[in-house]
């Protein structure tokens, strides 16, 4: 984790690459915490800086401190954002590390986070980053290319079954099993190394019948390689309730997914805070039981025709918005605490 210079160049403008979902809709959420001299908001995944730029400009006294793992978005959302001077600090990192991350560079609590997840329009948009099925390239995926796991290493290393169960659990795929044993007679023959040799098996492993309904073939053995190559779930797992601590009180959280994995652990994650943790049937309910959030979203909103119109990628969207009320109760952190060391154990 540090700090990285926003003067960096950028050959290309990365205004020009990206265009952010539902833009307005989250700088109005967040613009009520933000109002404030001295405000701070986290941009948990800066990107091209499309989400941070528009808090910039219509926000003038909040400040921004943007989270990458890729250090190329870093340096475009430098050179974009570098007008802003130090009203915005770029710091490569995941963004399971904004506890780190709001200590050294916020000084304290923060008034608002914002977590736009999934694969960026630069990562896929870079045919050589190997994230889009429509393009051959090599089988990288990586978010931070300084890491070294590779989609090709998971083909290439990962047995049968471990493939089969990214395949199932990652992608939600009817074909898991016959996807991975495809995969693993393959590899003996010559090994793993361009996206457009696994597009051409998965158009002969699944049905003719299925592809004609379920989309693009690569579609969730992509998305199941991605999230185990760059470890999303585990780090959105603990991201979201480290987010929620790092909020002050009226501090504001918008989140959003662009798949049922991932929202399904945000909507966990807020619905823990906006609900009574105190047994049913007492007469009473206790302060410490209850909620420190409150929903500012009902259930999750998705793009209207308008965003869709605009900007396709908002297709999958579900956006999620939570206002803290009050800390959060010594006996939830202890229940969040636990709930990860067992996870990490199990590992």
């Amino acid at each position: 984790m540090n700090a990285t210079d926003n003067r960096s160049g950028a050959g290309s403008d990365a205004a020009d690459r990206h265009l952010p979902v539902l833009l307005q809709r989250c700088v109005d959420l967040l613009a009520p915490a933000l109002a404030e001299p001295g405000s701070v908001l986290v941009d948990c995944t800066l990107g091209m800086g499309g989400h941070t730029e528009a808090v910039l400009e219509q926000l003038p006294a909040a400040r921004v401190i943007g989270i990458d793992r890729d250090p190329q978005a870093l340096a475009l959302a430098g050179a974009r954002l570098a007008r802003f001077g130090d009203r915005f600090t770029p710091v490569h990192a995941v963004y399971d590390e904004i506890t780190q991350v709001v200590d050294e560079y916020a000084g304290g609590a923060v008034q608002g986070v914002l977590m736009d997840l999934g694969v960026s329009s630069l990562q896929l948009d870079e045919t050589d980053r190997g994230f889009a099925y429509a393009q051959d390239a090599p089988l990288d995926m990586r978010m931070d290319s300084t890491q070294e796991l590779t989609a090709a290493d998971v083909l290439n290393t990962y047995d049968e079954r471990d493939l089969a169960r990214i395949l199932r659990e990652y992608g939600e795929e009817r074909f898991a099993g016959k996807i991975a044993r495809a995969i693993v007679r393959r590899r003996a023959e010559r090994e793993w190394d361009r996206s457009g040799e696994l597009v051409d098996l998965l158009r002969a492993v699944i049905p003719a019948a299925t592809r004609k309904t379920g989309g693009h073939p690569g579609k969730r053995t992509f998305q199941a390689l991605r999230i185990e190559v760059n470890g999303e779930l585990e780090v959105l797992e603990r991201a979201v309730p480290a987010a929620i601590e790092a909020l002050a009180v009226d501090g504001r959280i918008v989140v959003e997914s662009y798949q049922s994995l991932e929202d399904r652990i945000v909507k966990r994650a807020i619905a823990q805070g906006t609900t009574s943790s105190a047994p049913p049937g007492l007469p009473v309910e206790p302060e410490t039981h209850r909620p420190y959030l409150e929903a500012l979203t009902r259930g999750a909103e998705e793009a209207d025709a308008a965003e869709l119109e605009r900007n396709p990628r908002s297709a999958s969207v579900r956006l999620r918005a939570a206002r803290r009320l009050r800390p959060t109760p010594e006996h939830l952190l202890n229940r969040t605490s636990t709930h990860h060391t067992a996870k990490e154990d199990r590992r």
